[in-house]
């Protein structure tokens, strides 16, 4: 019986969806477009890094690699969001939910972990601008990246891995717009209280990145403060202006998220903290890096027009060319 029990739940259901004829569709229409727009402009941001030279520098790879990771990061949960919305089965299977956990958890992770060394970066910078190009060789640069990945996929996989073992037996009804790891743990058949183990390791990681990225940017401001021109100053604070931003909108949705221990939060507001850390959060990294930064708009503007010339270039040549072969016809 205990056997046959572990093997009854094959896949979970999204309770907290609204059925089909209930408008959904109202709510389908902009979260379409809000996706849209986050792979479109973190997409954007990536290439043009990649194609402008000029951005060939540790503080543009770093938000090129936060950018790619923000395409993928979304692409874990919104596309189920989009199709829970329009369907009238809301459900996932059991092990595409363990993996919308793992890569879910694992790209965000990663993403913190981005912005650490986004943060040692633009201190290094700043404080210690004479020792910049020896400290953040691009050696050190790919360690970091590296380093982030690694760190970020294999901490969230011994989690995982045991989440699977667990025993499933009913009720099936997740109570959250993706699978997370509080609320399928409530659905399991078995003790969890292990788990509170690696909720403290989490969390831990959380307020340590969070301690050393605030301690980077207070520096930072105590050291531009005292920067005599005011030209200077502005241009400092112009270009931390995005980073601490983008700092508060990801690391304030994890504390909400994640660093509420054993507060409980109304449903509706715990679906609003979700939709704002999963969804809203990664919507204003594009604007927030296109829209305030001088140069990654040169950036984007010249990859724009470089392909407006190739396109202008190519019209022209296959223009010639029917020229010629009239020309040759008529001769």
């Amino acid at each position: 019986m205990g056997q046959k029990n572990q093997t009854v739940v094959a896949e979970f259901y999204f309770s907290d969806f609204p059925p089909f004829e209930n408008s959904s569709l109202l709510l389908f229409v902009p979260l379409l477009f809000i996706y849209l727009f986050i792979i479109v402009g973190n997409f954007t941001i990536f290439c043009a890094i990649r194609l402008d030279t000029r951005l060939h520098n540790p503080m543009y790879n770093f938000i090129g690699m936060f950018s790619f990771l923000e395409i993928w990061y979304t692409t874990v949960t919104i596309p189920k969001m989009l199709s829970n919305l329009v369907s009238e089965q809301k459900t996932i299977s059991f092990v595409g939910c363990l993996l919308q956990m793992y890569f879910f958890h694992s790209l965000g992770v990663t993403e913190g972990l981005v912005l650490t060394a986004m943060a040692i970066d633009r201190y290094v910078a700043i404080c210690n601008p004479l020792r910049y190009a020896v400290i953040m060789t691009p050696r050190l640069c790919i360690r970091l990246s590296a380093g982030s990945c690694l760190f970020g996929f294999l901490m969230l996989l011994p989690e995982t891995v045991w989440i699977s073992t667990l025993p499933f037996c009913g009720p099936d009804q997740i109570h959250q717009l993706f699978c997370d790891f509080e609320p399928v743990l409530h659905l399991a058949c078995a003790d969890t209280s292990v788990i509170l183990v690696e909720d403290v390791i989490h969390a831990i990681s959380i307020l340590t990145s969070v301690s050393i990225i605030s301690l980077s940017y207070l520096r930072i401001i105590a050291v531009i403060l005292r920067i005599p021109s005011g030209d200077s100053r502005q241009k400092a604070f112009s270009t931390c202006a995005a980073h601490i931003t983008i700092f508060l909108l990801f690391f304030g949705s994890v504390g909400l998220m994640y660093l509420r221990f054993s507060v409980t939060f109304p449903p509706l507001l715990d679906k609003a903290t979700a939709l704002m850390f999963a969804v809203l959060a990664p919507l204003f990294n594009p604007i927030i890096y296109s829209l305030r930064n001088k140069d990654m708009k040169d950036a984007i503007r010249r990859v724009l027009c470089f392909q407006e010339r190739s396109n202008v270039s190519c019209e022209s040549s296959r223009t010639s060319v029917q020229r010629n072969i009239s020309a040759s016809l008529t001769r």
